[in-house]
């Protein structure tokens, strides 16, 4: 009798506290003065914030992209870290909320925890409030260097733009495009590196080429430091070039998964060669994507 009367009640909270959490997101994408209030990059992450908007994330998460995330016990605790990933989905990052959802879940709102992003997200009005006051900030050494000195873990990914916008049918494809600055900044440092590997971002829409000769030929590394100029299709507008004007992503389902922590010192001796640290990380990631996409059966329906 208490469990069927306690029902009502407590699915009543549940969605008065999605609503306050939808409300906030809604305010946010509205807000235009987010740069002015923080703009210190660092501070302009709120893990009260954080803690209010964090049932929404979770319903889209389980409900819209099923998501499974697993692992996370290997992000040490209270410690500096580099999570290395594999990038996907354009610049609607999905799996990368969809991480920091569950990150957030595991560790709670007050373990600092800073996500690497191109300067091209940061335009985006509203996504780039949202994505900054979950702790969100432009790619740059000297952001991951400040961010490692503050005890935070560092969600980087080497590929960029370059392996966020991959044709969907290289979604179990780990392409660093030979970037290897990120093995000599965790050499540096000390700074341990947790892998991790994503699948079913490629699949939130059909992207169908980096078009790199195009932005060559228009020079956007120059204008943008943007090296492609890629085409996706996807609701609403169909043919969308670097996401724009907009795209929701399709349900695709997300499955990331954790690895072990990797002490490059420990595994390659006291002097690491930086391409020979950036390779044993790579090697270790696409085995697992491996891993991800035998388990996939079918795109989106994952």
């Amino acid at each position: 009798m208490n469990g069927l009367a306690d029902s009502p009640a407590a699915v009543g909270a549940a969605l008065r506290i999605f609503g306050t959490a939808a409300s906030d997101l809604g305010q946010t994408l509205l807000s235009t003065d987010d740069d002015e209030q923080a703009p210190d990059a660092f501070e302009a992450r709120d893990p009260e914030y954080i803690r209010r908007t964090l049932p929404a994330f979770r319903a889209a998460s389980s409900a819209y992209f099923r998501a499974d995330v697993e692992g996370l016990p290997n992000v040490p605790q209270d410690e500096p870290v580099l999570l290395v990933g594999n990038h996907s989905g354009g610049f609607i990052i999905v799996d990368t909320f969809v991480f920091a959802q569950s990150f957030y879940d595991h560790f709670g709102p007050e373990r600092r925890f800073h996500q690497l992003a191109h300067d091209a997200v940061f335009q985006v009005p509203g996504g780039r409030a949202i994505g900054r006051r979950w702790g969100m900030i432009p790619a740059s050494r000297d952001n991951m260097i400040g961010a490692l000195d503050r005890g935070a873990a560092v969600l980087v990914y080497p590929g960029g733009e370059l392996e966020t916008f991959r044709p969907s049918w290289e979604s179990s494809d780990v392409d660093f495009g030979g970037r290897a600055g990120f093995a000599k900044l965790a050499i540096e440092t000390g700074t341990p590196i947790v892998p991790v590997v994503a699948i079913g971002g490629q699949e939130t829409a059909l992207f169908l080429g980096r078009g790199r000769r195009a932005a060559k030929a228009l020079r956007l590394d120059q204008l943008l430091r943007l090296k492609v100029l890629p085409a996706q299709l996807g609701p609403p507008w169909g043919l969308t070039i670097l996401d724009l004007p907009g795209r929701i992503p399709l349900p695709s389902k997300i499955t990331i998964r954790v690895l072990p922590k990797l002490d490059l010192q420990k595994r390659l001796g006291n002097d690491p060669d930086v391409d020979e640290a950036a390779n044993l990380v790579f090697e270790a990631m696409q085995a697992a994507l491996d891993d991800l996409n035998r388990e996939r059966a079918l795109p989106v329906i994952g």
